[in-house]
Protein backbone atom coordinates (compact mmCIF):
# COMPACT_ATOMS: atom_id res chain seq x y z
CA UNK A 1 0.00 0.00 0.00
CA UNK A 2 1.56 3.73 -1.15
CA UNK A 3 2.20 5.84 1.73
CA UNK A 4 -0.42 8.43 2.69
CA UNK A 5 0.33 12.10 3.47
CA UNK A 6 -1.81 14.73 4.71
CA UNK A 7 -0.79 18.19 3.49
CA UNK A 8 -2.06 20.96 5.63
CA UNK A 9 -2.29 24.35 3.63
CA UNK A 10 -4.98 26.80 3.96
CA UNK A 11 -4.44 27.75 0.86
CA UNK A 12 -6.70 25.53 -1.70
CA UNK A 13 -4.51 26.04 -4.81
CA UNK A 14 -1.42 25.43 -2.96
CA UNK A 15 -3.02 22.06 -1.37
CA UNK A 16 -4.65 21.24 -4.95
CA UNK A 17 -1.17 21.66 -6.73
CA UNK A 18 1.04 19.55 -3.91
CA UNK A 19 -2.16 17.03 -4.14
CA UNK A 20 -2.05 16.32 -7.48
CA UNK A 21 2.24 16.34 -7.79
CA UNK A 22 1.84 14.06 -4.95
CA UNK A 23 -0.66 11.77 -6.52
CA UNK A 24 1.05 11.81 -9.46
CA UNK A 25 4.52 10.26 -7.88
CA UNK A 26 1.98 7.53 -6.40
CA UNK A 27 1.04 8.87 -2.57
CA UNK A 28 -2.46 8.26 -1.02
CA UNK A 29 -3.57 12.17 -0.09
CA UNK A 30 -5.22 13.71 2.75
CA UNK A 31 -6.07 17.27 3.16
CA UNK A 32 -6.60 19.78 6.12
CA UNK A 33 -7.09 23.79 5.49
CA UNK A 34 -5.43 24.49 9.60
CA UNK A 35 -3.36 23.18 11.87
CA UNK A 36 -6.26 22.83 14.17
CA UNK A 37 -7.63 20.54 10.92
CA UNK A 38 -4.51 19.03 10.80
CA UNK A 39 -4.21 17.47 14.45
CA UNK A 40 -7.68 15.79 14.62
CA UNK A 41 -7.05 14.64 10.65
CA UNK A 42 -3.59 13.35 12.18
CA UNK A 43 -5.94 11.31 14.95
CA UNK A 44 -8.84 9.91 12.67
CA UNK A 45 -7.07 8.71 9.75
CA UNK A 46 -3.29 8.33 11.16
CA UNK A 47 -1.32 9.64 8.13
CA UNK A 48 2.43 8.31 7.51
CA UNK A 49 3.90 11.55 6.16
CA UNK A 50 2.65 15.51 7.27
CA UNK A 51 3.90 18.65 5.07
CA UNK A 52 2.95 21.35 7.11
CA UNK A 53 2.70 25.26 6.38
CA UNK A 54 4.05 27.10 8.43
CA UNK A 55 1.39 30.15 8.59
CA UNK A 56 -1.85 29.57 8.90
CA UNK A 57 -4.93 30.80 10.86
CA UNK A 58 -5.83 29.34 14.00
CA UNK A 59 -2.60 27.42 14.91
CA UNK A 60 0.51 27.92 13.20
CA UNK A 61 2.39 24.84 11.78
CA UNK A 62 5.00 25.54 14.23
CA UNK A 63 2.64 24.80 16.92
CA UNK A 64 1.10 21.56 15.15
CA UNK A 65 4.45 20.43 14.90
CA UNK A 66 5.38 20.64 18.45
CA UNK A 67 1.80 19.38 19.91
CA UNK A 68 2.73 16.38 17.65
CA UNK A 69 6.35 16.10 19.12
CA UNK A 70 4.31 16.33 23.03
CA UNK A 71 2.65 13.48 22.37
CA UNK A 72 3.82 9.72 22.54
CA UNK A 73 1.57 8.47 19.62
CA UNK A 74 2.82 11.14 17.19
CA UNK A 75 6.13 11.88 18.44
CA UNK A 76 8.33 9.83 15.85
CA UNK A 77 5.23 10.69 13.07
CA UNK A 78 7.66 12.38 9.64
CA UNK A 79 7.12 16.31 9.22
CA UNK A 80 7.83 18.41 6.83
CA UNK A 81 7.49 21.52 7.15
CA UNK A 82 6.64 23.37 3.12
CA UNK A 83 6.68 27.39 3.82
CA UNK A 84 6.99 31.15 1.75
CA UNK A 85 9.57 31.29 4.79
CA UNK A 86 12.73 30.44 4.49
CA UNK A 87 15.11 32.85 6.13
CA UNK A 88 17.93 31.13 8.79
CA UNK A 89 15.72 32.35 11.82
CA UNK A 90 12.66 30.84 9.89
CA UNK A 91 14.21 27.34 9.48
CA UNK A 92 16.02 27.56 12.56
CA UNK A 93 12.45 27.50 14.96
CA UNK A 94 11.18 24.90 12.39
CA UNK A 95 13.42 22.17 13.13
CA UNK A 96 13.59 23.44 16.51
CA UNK A 97 9.74 22.10 16.84
CA UNK A 98 10.82 19.24 15.42
CA UNK A 99 10.31 19.07 11.80
CA UNK A 100 12.26 16.16 10.30
CA UNK A 101 12.51 18.86 7.16
CA UNK A 102 12.13 22.20 6.05
CA UNK A 103 11.72 23.16 2.61
CA UNK A 104 10.96 26.43 0.62
CA UNK A 105 7.89 27.18 -1.37
CA UNK A 106 7.74 27.19 -4.45
CA UNK A 107 9.60 23.50 -4.69
CA UNK A 108 9.80 20.96 -7.77
CA UNK A 109 7.90 18.11 -7.72
CA UNK A 110 11.14 16.04 -8.26
CA UNK A 111 12.77 17.78 -5.34
CA UNK A 112 9.88 17.54 -3.08
CA UNK A 113 9.36 13.68 -3.88
CA UNK A 114 12.88 12.99 -3.56
CA UNK A 115 12.41 14.62 0.15
CA UNK A 116 9.79 12.36 1.40
CA UNK A 117 11.44 9.62 0.29
CA UNK A 118 14.51 10.40 2.38
CA UNK A 119 12.33 11.40 5.83
CA UNK A 120 10.48 8.19 5.31
CA UNK A 121 13.17 6.06 5.06
CA UNK A 122 15.18 7.77 8.08
CA UNK A 123 17.66 9.70 5.82
CA UNK A 124 18.41 12.42 8.93
CA UNK A 125 18.35 16.30 6.45
CA UNK A 126 21.28 18.49 5.80
CA UNK A 127 20.41 21.98 7.74
CA UNK A 128 19.36 24.15 5.31
CA UNK A 129 17.47 21.92 2.82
Amino acid sequence: MSPSILIVDDEPMTRNLLRLMLERAGFRILEAGDGLQALEAVADQDPDLLILDVMMPHMDGITVCETLRADAETADLPVILLSARSNPEAVRLGMQAGANRYLSKPISREELVRHIHEVLQGIPSQFGD
